[in-house]
């Protein structure tokens, strides 16, 4: 810990003229559906209540930080409603939409008080006072962060700001009992300030729950943490985030609702112009020649156009796989799939602790098509690199359970993805945004351009293009919804498919070196590498391809969406 010292930094903070905007959606949100807690803003954790503020006064704003035109703002929370306690401050990027919010949390009690527990302890306590973490005195500016000290067996979940170097009344924040708390770590790095006089420098993170999916009880609370010692994903144990002890997830959205945000925020996804392989729905690809084979057999069976003849659960083994017919105008044709019956499957899922909702949007192709490899100014089609049958791509989209409002995006790139802010996001109409599916590859992406997945310093690797055209798909019309576990059996029935957990389609090993051989005397000699280097810097998936497994396979079914 560090105490009041007067610090020479990199660069001083300034003035600055105008506040971050508040971001708002391009239309108003409608009324949603009646029924269970979703939107009524608050959220039942249990032991304790909590609700969203979103209300700010600046503490502390830096805008100039080694050099760059960039800063942050440190906020306490305003208008936290009668009962409530604030739990931490908020920070955020100056170069941002004003979007942040932190919890405030009462002590509720889930059956009458007069039944509990005479010894227990309340869920809320002050802090018995605080440790100075960082500070900055001078002549020019004055910050000073501060730890709160918790009780024992308490503890803090945010930290506090201020301009002078008193210790915050003990007033100003409460500290949590640790039963009703789980572990978080670091995530989105928002600030690093140097000193001359340190060799660490001090950094400012986002925090989120250690453990998350669709069954993890963590939940964010929005503040920040910050010290000189944190590298990224590494566990938080000064300060914690909130435990979801309710089993009803009673914010979660019910069935109507669920349509409701559907039919609201549904993207419209668009095709690249060029694309060969379209989207189909499940049904069509099985009744369009679709075949299942069995390890052992050379004779692919007939599926069933609701696939109640594929074996279901287990593991995926290896012992079935599906495949296109053997008829080369049957396989052909498969491959082109069909836009108009194609249809976008939706599972609806518990986020962060059940204070956001994720609405997974998964688009099936029959197909997946060669890559281009690019090679500095270089484009060079392949003729089976990348190729396979049954391509499950997704996006995600995330909603607060206070608000109904759609916060984030999740776009799904191959083996990974990005998290895209709903300020960052394109909309085509109203509320709805859109997804750029990638020529080829049906990777997904918040907009239009050229993506290169491989060395994107050095210009090689295997191209992702997208852009707009007349090949659409609006998921706010097409779609079914395939599970939403949290609703209980019964409400939502599963299709057969999806409990199919082999291959949907033939593992490949491609003969990639000798390809790639075949084109390196045709690059000009300024970009020209060694064979061994090329195989470095491309992808994994150009030189062997297993076959690709339904959604229910996937680690995002039950897990977070991972970048």
């Amino acid at each position: 810990m560090f105490g009041c010292e007067c610090f020479c930094w990199d660069s001083v903070p300034q003035c600055f003229d105008s506040d971050p905007f508040p971001f708002s959606l391009p239309q108003p949100l409608p009324q949603w559906p009646q029924g269970s807690g979703f939107a009524g803003g608050r959220m039942s954790l249990g032991r304790i209540e909590v609700a969203k503020v979103n209300k700010f006064e600046i503490v502390w704003r830096s805008t100039n930080l080694n050099g760059k035109s960039l800063g942050f703002t440190f906020y306490r929370p305003l208008e936290i409603p009668d009962g409530f306690s604030c739990l931490g401050y908020y920070c955020q990027s100056n170069e941002q939409p004003l979007r942040g919010h932190v919890l405030v949390a009462r002590e509720t009690f889930s059956k009458p008080q007069a039944d509990c527990s005479a010894s227990e302890s309340p869920a809320l306590k002050k802090p018995l006072n605080y440790s100075l973490m960082w500070s900055v005195d001078s002549h020019d500016e004055c910050v000073y962060f501060w730890l709160p000290n918790p009780p024992t067996g308490y503890k803090p979940l945010g930290v506090i700001v201020t301009t002078n170097p008193n210790e915050p009344e003990v007033e100003e924040v409460r500290c949590v009992r640790t039963d009703l708390t789980e572990i978080c770590e670091t995530s989105d790095l928002l600030l690093t300030m140097k000193s001359k006089f340190s060799k660490n420098s001090f950094q400012v993170w986002k925090t989120e729950p250690c453990d998350r999916g669709m069954l993890a009880r963590g939940v964010s609370v929005g503040t920040f943490f910050c010290g000189t010692y944190f590298d990224s994903e590494q566990v938080v144990v000064d300060i914690a985030c909130l435990k979801n002890l309710d089993s009803s997830l009673h914010a979660m959205p019910n069935l109507n609702q669920i349509h409701a945000l559907i039919e609201h925020y549904g993207p419209t996804v668009y095709f690249h112009p060029d694309e060969i392989y379209m989207p189909s729905s499940v049904p069509w690809f099985f009744k369009n020649g679709a075949l299942l084979y069995a390890a052992g057999s050379e004779k692919g069976k007939t599926i069933d156009y609701q696939g109640s003849n594929l074996p279901r659960g287990g593991l995926n083994d290896g012992a079935f796989w599906i495949d296109l017919p053997s008829d080369e105008q049957a396989r052909n044709n498969l491959k082109k799939g069909n836009i108009e019956s194609a249809e976008l499957y939706v599972h609806v899922k518990p986020a962060l602790g059940g204070a956001f909702t994720d609405i997974a949007m998964w688009v099936f192709c029959p197909f997946n098509g060669p890559a281009t490899l690019k090679v500095s100014l270089v484009n060079i089609e392949m003729s089976k690199i990348g190729e396979h049958v049954g391509d499950w791509e997704h996006f995600t989209l995330r909603v607060s359970n206070f608000t109904g409002e759609l916060w984030s995006a999740f776009f799904s790139e191959h083996s990974g993805g990005k998290w895209i802010n709903a300020f960052d996001l394109e909309f085509v109409k109203e509320n709805k945004p859109i997804v750029y599916s990638s020529r080829h590859g049906h990777a997904s992406y918040p907009h239009p351009g050229t993506y290169l997945q491989g060395s994107s310093k050095l210009g090689i690797g295997v191209r992702n293009d997208a852009a707009r055209s007349k090949f659409i798909v609006d998921s706010s019309v097409r779609y079914k919804i395939v599970a939403a576990e949290y609703l209980g059996d019964g409400v939502i029935t599963e299709p057969c498919w999806l409990q199919y957990m082999r291959e949907w389609g033939p593992t490949i090993v491609y003969d990639s070196r000798s390809e790639i051989e075949k084109i390196i005397d045709l690059l000009p000699i300024f970009v020209r590498f060694s064979v061994e280097n090329l195989f470095e810097l491309f992808p994994t998936e150009l030189y062997g391809e297993e076959g690709p497994t339904g959604p229910k396979e996937k680690d995002n079914w039950l897990g977070d969406e991972y970048c």
